[in-house]
C-alpha cells in the first residue's frame, strides 16, 4: 500500500487483535472452572440446567435474527455467554420450562429489543434472572442440598432428567434430602424472627464456614459455587485485560465497607464482611456481570461510581429488603443510571465551552 493510501484510508489504522468473539470466549473460559465445580457439587441436574438455558439463548438469537433477515450472530458467542451466566444464577433443579423462559427473555427482551449486542441497556442475563425471580419465586428459591456428582446420594442421569423435565424423581427416598436454605436466606429468615446472627446460624454459622463457602460446598444457585474459582477466573480476565479493576474492586468495597461498619458496632445483628463476600453472588456479579462493557460506564470515574453503587445497593437489599440476595437487582438498577453517569463523567472535548 502506498504512503498516500495509508494516509487517506479510514480509521482505525491499528488493531490489537481483540474482537467480540474473542472477548466473549475469554469470559466463557474464565467461568469454566466454577461451572465444572457446580456440576461436581450438584450433579447432572446442574449440567442439564446449563445446557438447556444456553441452548435456549442460542436458538432464540438465531431464529429472531433469521426472522428479521439479519445474519446469525451466534458465532460471536455473546448468546452463549448470556446463557451460561443466566444458568449460573439459577437453582440446580430449575425446571426445563423456566430455563427456556429465561433464555428467551434474556435474548429477546434483554438484548434484541434494543437492537442487539451493543445497544442493550441492561445485562441480559441479570434482567432475565430478575424476571424469573419475580414471576416464579417458588421455583427460584428452591435450593437443593449439596449432592456431589459421584456420591452415594447423587441422582443418576435418568433421575436428573426426570427432575428437570417433570419435577419428580424415580427415587423418592432421595427427595426428602434435597431441600436446604442458603446461608443468606437462613440469616435473613432467622434474624427476621428476632434471633441474633449467632443463634440464627448456630455457633459461627450453621452449615457455613469460610472454607466450605470458598470452595462452594454450600447451597445456592450454580454461580454461588466456589468463590475461589470465580475469583481466579476474574483475575484471569484482569490479566488478559478483558476487564479492568475499577468495577470489581469498587463493587466489593461498596458492599464490604458498610458490612464491616455495621458488623463492628453490632455483630449480634449483622454478619461479618467475609460472610457477605463468600455467600451469594457478589463475586460472580463483580467480575462477570457488572463489568459488562455494554451496560457499564465508559470512563474510569464513571466505573468507580457504578461499582460503588452496585456494592452499596447489594448490601442494602441483602440487609433490609424482602430479598436475601441483592446482586441482580443492584446491577440492573445501576445499569439504568449508566447514561446519567456517562453524561456527568465524560470529559469535555478540547475547546468545548462548559
Amino acid at each position: 500500500m502506498s504512503q498516500t493510501n495509508l494516509l487517506t484510508t479510514t480509521s482505525p489504522h491499528v488493531h490489537d487483535g481483540d474482537s467480540v468473539a474473542n472477548v466473549m470466549e475469554a469470559v466463557i473460559w474464565a467461568l469454566m472452572p466454577a461451572t465444572a465445580m457446580a456440576v461436581m457439587i450438584f450433579g447432572w441436574t446442574a449440567l442439564l440446567v446449563i445446557l438447556i438455558t444456553t441452548l435456549s439463548c442460542l436458538v432464540t438469537e438465531h431464529l429472531f435474527l433469521k426472522l428479521r433477515k439479519r445474519p446469525s450472530a451466534v458465532a460471536d458467542r455473546s448468546a452463549a455467554l448470556t446463557g451460561l451466566l443466566l444458568a449460573l444464577t439459577l437453582p440446580p433443579h430449575s425446571p426445563w420450562w423456566m430455563c427456556v423462559a429465561g433464555g428467551v427473555f434474556a435474548i429477546l427482551v434483554g438484548k434484541q429489543v434494543y437492537g442487539g449486542l451493543g445497544y442493550n441497556m441492561f445485562n441480559p442475563a441479570l434482567i432475565a434472572r430478575v424476571f424469573l425471580l419475580i414471576s416464579f419465586p417458588a421455583q427460584m428459591t428452591a435450593w437443593p442440598a449439596v449432592n456431589p456428582l459421584f456420591s452415594e446420594q447423587a441422582y443418576s442421569l435418568g433421575d436428573s432428567i426426570a427432575i428437570i423435565m417433570t419435577g419428580q424423581s424415580s427415587a423418592p427416598e432421595l427427595a426428602d434430602a434435597v431441600s436446604t436454605a442458603t446461608p443468606l436466606g437462613q440469616y435473613r429468615t432467622e434474624t427476621g424472627m428476632g434471633k441474633t446472627v449467632q443463634d440464627a446460624m448456630g455457633g459461627k454459622y450453621t452449615g457455613y464456614d469460610e472454607v466450605r463457602a470458598a470452595s462452594g460446598l454450600i447451597g445456592g444457585s450454580l454461580g454461588e459455587t466456589s468463590a475461589l474459582l470465580l475469583a481466579a477466573g476474574g483475575i484471569y480476565l484482569l490479566r488478559k485485560k478483558v476487564i479492568t479493576w475499577h468495577i470489581p474492586v469498587t463493587m466489593f468495597a461498596g458492599c464490604l465497607v458498610p458490612a464491616t461498619i455495621f458488623w463492628t458496632f453490632d455483630p449480634a445483628h449483622y454478619p461479618d464482611p467475609v460472610f457477605h463476600l463468600l455467600t451469594g453472588g457478589l463475586v460472580i456479579g463483580a467480575f462477570y456481570m457488572a463489568t459488562d462493557m455494554v451496560t457499564s460506564p465508559i470512563t474510569v470515574k464513571g466505573q468507580i461510581i457504578f461499582g460503588l453503587g452496585c456494592g452499596l445497593l447489594t448490601y442494602l437489599i441483602r440487609t433490609w429488603s424482602g430479598y436475601p440476595e441483592g446482586v441482580s437487582f443492584a446491577v440492573v438498577l445501576m445499569n439504568a443510571v449508566v447514561p446519567l453517569i456517562d453524561q456527568y463523567t465524560r470529559p469535555r472535548a478540547y475547546g468545548q465551552v462548559a
